[in-house]
């Protein structure tokens, strides 16, 4: 029993960050109220600066959620009616939301088995006609093979998004998550490493044209104050997230080395007993989530409760089965249809300490 860690036992701990950083969360929230900019304005630009300059991007535009972000994508790149664009079955659901409320079709692409990845060796036979794009989602912190589908991708001039929401300080051949295609997207949600206490999203390219039209699109398409130069939306990313990511953003790099060693740890302790996480030699993850796979997942994340163990199954179920998108010729896909029901996610964050993530290893082994 854990009951003594009580306060400690969460999956995304963001009391301690809080506690952590609390005089330079409170400055940043009283400089705002002082200066009565809530949206726009110079916090937000520095906020896109810093963003741009940490990963590596040329432009950041910043947004008011994840999901609106991919939205803002999308448009950007003109999928409309009629067009397809390829998925995973494996990424979030926002992904195949977004192509279907344009009114486009989210066109299904296995993953591969160790990463959970979209698979590139799977893409050329999902290519048709009316393929327009690729959404290509970098899954627990740890990115998608880029390389390789890019490499499809040019060879059909399609455009890619790379879905980095789970992935921001991640690395792909030494190259930043979030640059690694046309369009970078990323969520600031309080599940993801680098969050907000609210909502709130990122796009990120190197294409100028492609920035000043997301940057349109996200304030209802205007060009300048009430000229509108196409049908956008209204997604801005308040001024008062934007300033607690600026305090967050200054101690970042020190919680993602506490994430790697934490999941260096877990790996260490239970690499004999479950299958963890594999990163690809290329590859650094920012553990957003130190998924397993276990069988009879149900259970062990019951007894795991009883014994005051919070655990999360990250998808219930692939995409392609979910009642929005399941349809006859939807196709199978084995591998993601596979590894759903075996992976859980045990508590990940900056702030655990080696004594609970030892009681955590050992709670879990002795429901094995």
């Amino acid at each position: 029993m854990l009951a003594q860690h009580e306060e400690e036992l969460s999956l995304v701990d963001l009391v301690s960050q809080q506690l952590a950083q609390r005089p330079k969360l409170e400055k940043q929230i009283f400089s705002v109220l002082q200066q009565r900019q809530y949206l726009g304005g110079t916090v937000v630009t520095n906020l896109e600066n810093e963003l741009a300059n940490f990963i590596g991007a040329k432009h950041c535009v910043c947004v008011g959620s994840g999901t609106s972000a991919l939205l803002i994508a999308l448009l950007a790149i003109n999928i409309k009616t009629g067009d397809e664009v390829i998925i995973s079955p494996f990424d979030v659901i926002a992904s195949a939301q977004m192509i279907a409320l344009l009114g486009a079709k989210p066109v299904f692409v296995d993953i591969e088995p160790a990463t959970y990845t979209l698979d590139p060796l799977l893409l050329k036979s999902a290519i048709t006609s009316k393929t327009k794009a690729i959404i290509a989602a970098n899954v627990f912190g740890q990115c998608a093979d880029f390389n390789s589908i890019n490499e499809v991708a040019n060879q059909h001039s399609l455009p890619v998004i790379e879905n980095a929401a789970q992935s921001v300080g991640a690395t792909y051949h030494n190259l930043n998550a979030g640059t690694l295609s046309t369009i970078g997207c990323t969520s600031f949600s309080p599940a993801q490493p680098l969050s907000t206490y609210g909502e709130g999203g990122a796009c990120f390219t190197n294409d100028d044209e492609l920035a000043n039209k997301m940057r349109q699109l996200r304030d209802h398409g205007q060009t300048r104050h009430n000229y509108y130069q196409t049908i956008g939306i209204n997604s801005p990313l308040n001024t008062l997230q934007a300033s607690l990511l600026l305090a967050k953003l200054q101690i970042f790099p020190q919680e993602l080395e506490s994430r790697t060693q934490i999941a260096a740890n877990y790996t260490r302790l239970l690499k004999e007993s479950v299958k963890t996480p594999m990163i690809a030699a290329h590859n650094t993850s920012v553990y957003s989530q130190y998924a397993i796979e276990v069988k009879n997942r149900h259970d062990i994340q019951q007894q795991l409760q009883k014994q005051g163990i919070p655990t999360a199954v990250p998808i219930a179920l692939p995409i392609h089965l979910l009642p929005a998108f399941a349809r006859p010729d939807v196709g199978n896909f084995p591998i993601a249809e596979q590894v759903t029901p075996c992976i859980l996610s045990l508590p990940m964050h900056p702030y655990l300490t080696v004594e609970v993530q030892t009681e955590i290893v050992n709670a879990l082994k002795s429901v094995l």
